[in-house]
């Protein structure tokens, strides 16, 4: 059984072929540890501690459960703070170390839908939406719509990564060719 994460996720959706050069060739990424990522875990653990007793009533929390790892059916992830809704639904918030600039990026989304689906299948309930926190737009709050069709394309995409694996197959390409320009594995891939 595999194990993983919403980055795995992401990676699979921007390329499959990340997951065949990552996890059937075992070809590491390689990739630099920015300031803006290492930035934003400082940012993560910060606002877990400090925020313990602040719930977000202007959204509707009556209840939050913070750093939650969740595991189920091979996708695994740990959420900043699972929120408990007025109408009894629950839903991911988690906080980005961004600006906000008017767009949500499709990572971020996608991150969300794992969550939500790891929400629901830990707590056996419904999960209709997700929020973001831009920490560097005065902590702006974002919310994110979150559909049955968005958790079945993350379940989808687990399965389509366990197949890559399991039959050490090699998949498309992605089909937007601008991504293959900034690609860690350009120099290996057959176009």
């Amino acid at each position: 059984m595999i194990s993983l994460t919403p980055s795995h996720i992401i990676q699979y959706l921007y390329c499959p072929r990340f997951t065949f050069f990552e996890y059937v060739l075992a070809i590491p990424q390689y990739e630099e540890k920015d300031y803006k990522a290492m930035r934003g875990r400082e940012v993560h653990d910060q606002k877990l501690e400090r925020n313990k007793d602040y719930l977000r009533k202007r959204i509707g929390a009556t209840e939050k459960r913070t750093d939650q790892y969740l595991t189920h059916n091979g996708l695994r992830g740990r959420v900043d703070e699972v929120l408990t809704l007025e109408d009894r639904s629950m839903s991911p918030l988690d906080y980005k170390f961004a600006r906000y600039e008017g767009k949500v990026y499709e990572t971020y989304r996608t991150q969300l839908y794992c969550y939500a689906w790891l929400i629901e299948e830990n707590f056996q309930c419904t999960v209709r939406r997700g929020f973001l926190v831009y920490v560097r737009s005065q902590h702006k709050v974002v919310e994110i719509e979150v559909t049955a069709d968005h958790k079945e394309m993350v379940r989808e995409a687990v399965k389509e990564i366990g197949k890559i694996i399991a039959d050490n197959y090699y998949p498309r390409a992605t089909r937007y060719k601008k991504r293959c320009l900034t690609c860690t594995y350009r120099n290996i891939c057959i176009k």
